[in-house]
């Protein structure tokens, strides 16, 4: 099964949505609505309700489990979790996915904006697509890139998108790489489970800067803090993913952020704030860093 909105959120249960998030569990998906519409309070209950787990995007595939009153257990296959080994579990709203395969070619199109709009050929209907959207490359009409998708063929502008054969693995990105891919989002407001350029949370963002620039991270922090090579504190370097813990640095792992260079934290910091790039010293992240991980090639 194949995800056919722009971003389907992934529920703990097909039960843990509210009347107010109706929105999100619609097809077609309205996600700007959904977090224009929330206040703060709304939001942070996301997190302390354990209504959602992660995200998916347009195009992505998923491991369907069960259907149940309108809604999927599925398993979102990329997203590496120690909750399946298979990977993320959740559900979904049914009507966001597509029983569909895509175009069976190597080569992909991947978003690299912000955001992109995809333009259905046969109806012209449009889509506002997230960052790191991927989808099979048909070729190229009127200057436009040619797409495959869930809901038929479609076109993206040129700018959009960066053209990639997955036999073919590139050179990884850098820690300037890394940096500059992240600093684009500085200012988006932060979205517990969020996994999409319309919001992010801590691991979200981390996930997504790493694999943009091709390394493989797990989703959840807790278990980036178990992937890569441990880095002394005193020796961390640009790139690197530092780690926050409860009890000033002592207790279990609840943050991640990216080392920016000059003692400052790349990240995406909780409900009501913006992702960022801040001094650590003299915040509260100082006394809660624990420990720092690199997962780049050097």
């Amino acid at each position: 099964m194949t995800v056919n909105v722009t971003v389907a959120t992934v529920w703990t249960t097909n039960q843990s949505y509210r009347e107010l998030d109706r929105p999100a569990i619609s097809h077609p998906v309205r996600l700007e609505e959904w977090l224009l519409f929330m206040n703060e309070a709304e939001r942070l209950d996301l997190c302390e309700s354990n209504r959602i787990q992660t995200q998916l995007l347009f195009g992505e595939q998923v491991l369907l489990l069960e259907c149940k009153h309108g809604w999927a257990h599925i398993i979102a296959i990329e997203q590496s979790s120690k909750k399946d080994s298979r990977g993320y579990p959740g559900w979904v709203p049914l009507c966001q996915l597509e029983n569909y395969e895509p175009a069976s070619n190597d080569t992909f199109a991947l978003i690299t904006s912000r955001k992109a709009l995809l333009t259905l050929e046969k109806t012209q209907d449009t889509l506002v697509l997230s960052y790191q959207t991927k989808l099979s490359y048909l070729g190229e009409k009127d200057g436009r890139i040619l797409v495959d998708t869930p809901l038929g063929i479609g076109n993206l502008h040129r700018d959009d998108i960066a053209l990639f054969n997955c036999k073919e693995r590139g050179k990884p990105g850098s820690d300037i790489d890394i940096v500059t891919s992240g600093e684009q989002f500085v200012g988006l407001p932060y979205l517990w489970g969020g996994l999409s350029s319309y919001g992010y949370d801590c691991s979200g963002f981390t996930y997504t800067i790493y694999k943009a620039n091709g390394y493989s991270i797990p989703r959840d922090a807790s278990e980036q803090a178990q992937y890569g090579t441990p880095i002394a504190l005193n020796g961390v370097q640009r790139g690197d993913l530092l780690f926050f813990a409860y009890d000033n640095g002592k207790g279990a792992i609840h943050h991640v952020g990216i080392y920016y260079g000059q003692g400052k934290l790349l990240h995406s910091p909780h409900t009501g704030k913006s992702i960022e790039i801040i001094p650590i010293e003299g915040t509260i992240y100082e006394k809660e860093l624990c420990m720092a991980m690199r997962c780049l090639e050097k």
